[in-house]
């Protein structure tokens, strides 16, 4: 088992090269623009007395806004109400996010602090379909850099394959609950109900 820093830097004696630590900054350059303007998904992280979270967060264009070249601002659209980001980020502000856009192999990644906001004005500045926010998280770029395409390109993540034959919520929450939660009827349900509260 690798336990110290030096036995991993040995490993990995090669040092980054300067395309690996070039890309990185502290705010908005507007390349990085581009990307969080197309993203429609990221994987929002953040961490806790609990331990850690990492939440998908996804919008029809794009998922996060641009306040200014050190701020995003991430709508929080409807969902489970679990609230585990956002209790995270309230007793501890570090977050990371990671953008994805369909078909670009180029992943965007930034590291921050956030703070949530239920201003009335920035609320409605977001709202969707009619409906706002019930709060709206700012985060402060500490850091915004690209990510090496070699993952997504050996997932093959954009190749069009369809989805393999997989459980469906419903038949988890059935197995987990002993059929007291879930089956069947959940999942047929499903799509008609998402539908019906996307925002």
């Amino acid at each position: 088992m690798i336990d110290t820093l030096d036995q991993l830097r040995e490993i990995y004696a090669d040092l980054p090269v300067p395309a690996s630590t070039e890309k990185v900054t502290d705010r908005l350059t507007p390349e990085y623009f581009e990307y969080i303007k197309h993203s429609p998904f990221c994987a929002l992280a953040t961490v806790g007395p609990e331990g850690l979270d990492c939440s998908p967060r996804g919008d029809e264009g794009n998922v996060v806004f641009v306040e200014d070249e050190k701020t995003l601002a991430l709508p929080d659209r409807r969902g489970n109400n679990r609230i585990d980001s956002l209790s995270n980020i309230i007793r501890d502000p570090r977050v990371s996010l990671m953008f994805l856009i369909p078909g670009s192999n180029t992943i965007i990644r930034v590291n921050g602090t956030g703070k949530i906001s239920a201003d009335p004005a920035l609320l409605e500045k977001y709202t969707a379909h009619g409906k706002a926010p019930r709060t709206v998280t700012l985060i402060t770029i500490n850091e915004i850099y690209f990510q090496c395409a070699r993952a997504p390109m050996r997932a093959g993540l954009w190749n069009g394959n369809p989805a393999p034959d997989l459980p469906k919520p419903g038949q988890i929450l059935a197995s987990m609950t002993d059929g007291e939660v879930g089956g069947k009827d959940y999942d047929d349900a499903w799509l008609d109900r998402a539908l019906k509260s996307m925002w």
